[in-house]
């Protein structure tokens, strides 16, 4: 599996970011990460300079968001779709957008279930229940 550092991950959506404002071609994965990005125009900022990017700190509890964090997470949720893995996620997410209207509006709930499962298995010691974490997004999906 391919696990990248912190600085990797920035330098990637640093380089996305630049790619596509300035019209250069990109591969499939930065196509994707270019087309959160444009959902995201309060992070733009933050991509601009790959070097300031890469020595900023983002403080938990601060009231400052993690753009890399947080961009990281849409494309992890849109390859899981891709591949329907854990089985069931690609339907779950489906139905939640054409509930909220929004594809965008149903990656950041899935995100919710997404960092709750990551929470608890870190919390418990176990792995991850994929089942549990699409049983969230269904249940959001399904529910007013």
């Amino acid at each position: 599996m391919f696990q990248p550092s912190q600085q990797e991950v920035r330098r990637f959506f640093c380089s996305a970011h630049a790619k596509a404002r300035d019209g250069h071609a990109m591969e499939a994965l930065e196509t994707l990460a270019s087309m959160w990005t444009a959902e995201h125009p309060e992070y733009h900022a933050d991509l601009s300079d790959a070097d300031a990017a890469i020595a900023r700190v983002y403080p938990a509890g601060s009231d400052q968001q993690n753009p890399f964090l947080h961009l990281s997470m849409h494309l992890s949720i849109s390859e899981q779709c891709s591949i329907d893995q854990p089985r069931g996620i690609r339907q779950a997410v489906e139905l939640l957008a054409r509930r909220r209207g929004s594809l965008h509006d149903a990656h950041h709930e899935a995100m919710d279930c997404l960092g709750k499962m990551i929470w608890e298995s870190q919390r418990a010691g176990r792995p991850p229940d994929g089942d549990a974490y699409v049983a969230c997004v269904q249940r959001r999906a399904t529910q007013d």
